[in-house]
């Protein structure tokens, strides 16, 4: 792992560095152990074959076991100690990158699928926490039986030592060569099932809408077609491993085949006992198994490299829409004056204008619809009150101040949105209520519910507040879920009402009841109304006619219907089609 990620993971590990520091310790005396094994042996078989002494033989055996124990225990402590460091450091991080994504500005969302954003969760933070529990201690490991078993090699067998070292400079440069290559397959691997799960999670939180259009098939066909390439990925890259490890073999062993014949000539020629002989081919296997460990760690590391990037390139990404350095107080009761002052404003610098000198202003109280065309700027003018955007230029206010300069916080949790398509959450209808205000009592969940014509439907359901609405509140009516949504803004008490069409998508009964759910939650609140059919904003103080980014009317219902403008034309088009009865 590179430098970067250590260092960006250490405020992370650093909690945990006593465990960290108790780790290290037992590794230490662990492989201290593991490169004294080769000196009792040499001594055990130099008991048994050449002095012939028996007490020693069982006193060296018994020294073995006793050995063995400790470096069990030891063994023990420091896989528990890292593994739990590595979890805890792992579950802090994935904690740290969702909050990041919470932060993020919507505009970042349209660049990212969710499934990629996902995989960085799961599969990268994975890859990272191999690295943290297992991986890293095992790198210092083979460091320390290298350098160890080296250095013993060359104190008591310099002859044998040449030729053992003689092979360590090649495995070196082949670990280089085939570590970028697996890097940048491993980058690929990831990048490639990153596609995969966005195909199937947009598919699968789409399956309604799959099956009705019996896209099955074709959707299978998709996702199959992305793990495709990311197989063809993967067994490139299963190629090189297997490449680079049938070399490294090769390399290794034949060296250890070369200290072979030379010890069996020394022993022959009596310069070295059997004892000896064997010591030193154990450490000649532990130089040849640590080079061969280190080899492959590389490429894990070089795999890890990439998904830490692409980790922390996520945790460093800032905000678009952030809080102002020092936030100005707002009025926690008073309900504001909103104004668009001037406003203009397009997704990107190559985006048409989606809205262009737009001045409108907000009484408090008043209630002011947005009509006019698909994709003149309705949602637009939504978004940037919520400032999910900002204005590219112009500014909007709140009672004189500009937004900007009010904490997000404050700005959002003054308003409630009431969206055309209602979300839910899987859990009970009582936690989606709760969810503006998680606080609330049973009693005040009930009155919200009561308020937006819900307590009905709810004392219904199999296990009333408790019953679980399933992922998007699929097991509920469409009705059902609007006013679900209309209570947790009931529950909320925002000063500001921004409903985006909540009865375009319902049969007649649940508009009715939504209708006058909606007008309960109206009262004594500022109110913008984004209107798609324009039979529901008559009751309107005011309406504001956009059209490609302009106001190009404004006034009442009746006012604009004198005007024989583009409201009119509108609205008499909507009568033919939609005759009232």
């Amino acid at each position: 792992m590179s430098l970067f990620a250590l260092r960006k993971l250490w405020p992370l590990v650093r909690p945990h560095r006593g465990k960290v520091a108790i780790a290290g310790v037992t590794l230490l005396f662990s492989t201290a152990i593991g490169l004294a094994f080769p000196l009792v042996v040499r001594f055990m078989l130099d008991a048994a074959f050449v002095t012939g002494n028996l007490v020693n033989l069982n006193t060296i055996a018994v020294g073995l076991l006793v050995m063995f124990a400790v470096k069990g225990v030891l063994n023990f402590l420091e896989v528990y100690l890292l593994g739990a460091t590595g979890e805890h450091v792992i579950a802090r991080l994935r904690t740290g990158l969702f909050s990041r994504f919470l932060d993020l500005s919507p505009g970042f969302f349209t660049e990212r699928t969710s499934g990629e954003l996902t995989s960085r969760l799961t599969s990268d933070c994975s890859t990272l926490q191999a690295v943290l529990s297992s991986q890293m201690a095992e790198l210092f490991r083979q460091i320390l039986y290298l350098v160890g078993a080296l250095t013993l090699l060359a104190a008591l067998h310099p002859q044998l030592m040449l030729t053992t070292a003689a092979v360590a400079p090649l495995v070196v440069l082949i670990a280089i060569f085939f570590g970028r290559y697996l890097r940048r397959k491993s980058t690929e691997v990831q990048d490639r099932l990153a596609d995969a799960n966005a195909v199937a999670e947009e598919a699968l939180g789409q399956i309604p809408i799959v099956q009705s259009f019996v896209r099955e098939d074709w959707e299978a066909d998709r996702y199959g077609a992305r793990i495709e390439e990311s197989l063809r990925a993967a067994l490139s890259r299963a190629w090189a491993r297997g490449l680079f490890f049938g070399v490294l073999a090769f390399v290794a062993f034949g060296g250890i085949t070369a200290v072979l014949w030379q010890g069996g000539r020394l022993v022959l020629a009596g310069q070295i006992t059997a004892g000896e002989l064997v010591s030193f081919l154990l450490y000649a296997v532990q130089v040849a198994a640590a080079i061969t460990a280190l080899a492959s760690l590389w490429g894990s590391y070089q795999q890890a490299q990439g998904a830490a990037i692409r980790v922390f390139d996520l945790m460093e990404e800032k905000p678009e829409i952030a809080d102002p350095p020092e936030p100005v107080p707002v009025p926690t009761t008073a309900i504001p004056e909103i104004v668009f002052e001037d406003v203009w404003f397009r997704y990107g610098p190559e985006e048409p204008w989606a809205l262009q000198d737009v001045s409108a202003r907000l009484r408090p109280g008043e209630v002011v619809a947005l009509v006019g065309p698909s994709g003149g700027g309705k949602s637009t003018v939504a978004a940037l009150l919520l400032r999910f955007w900002d204005p590219t230029r112009g500014l909007i206010s709140w009672s004189g101040r500009d937004i900007r300069e009010v904490a997000l916080a404050d700005l959002r949790g003054a308003i409630g949105f009431v969206p055309q398509e209602p979300t839910l959450f899987s859990g009970t209808v009582f936690d989606n209520i709760a969810y503006g205000r998680p606080d609330a009592s049973p009693e005040e969940i009930e009155e919200a519910a009561r308020r937006a014509h819900a307590h009905e439907f709810i004392e219904r359901l199999p296990n009333g507040y408790e019953t679980l609405v399933g992922e998007r509140g699929v097991r509920l009516s469409g009705g059902q879920r609007q006013r679900l949504a209309i209570a947790r803004v009931v529950l909320k008490a925002p000063r500001i009402l921004i409903l985006d069409e909540a009865t375009s998508s319902l049969d007649t009964e649940s508009e009715q009841l939504v209708e006058e759910a909606l007008g309960n939650l109206m009262e004594g609140r500022t109110t913008l109304i984004i209107a798609h059919r324009l039979r529901t904003v008559q009751r309107a103080d005011r309406l504001l006619v956009l059209e490609r980014g302009c106001v190009v009317e404004e006034g009442s219902h009746e006012e604009l219907l004198l005007q024989d403008g583009l409201y009119s034309r509108l609205y008499r088009g909507q009568l033919i089609l939609e005759p009232v009865v």
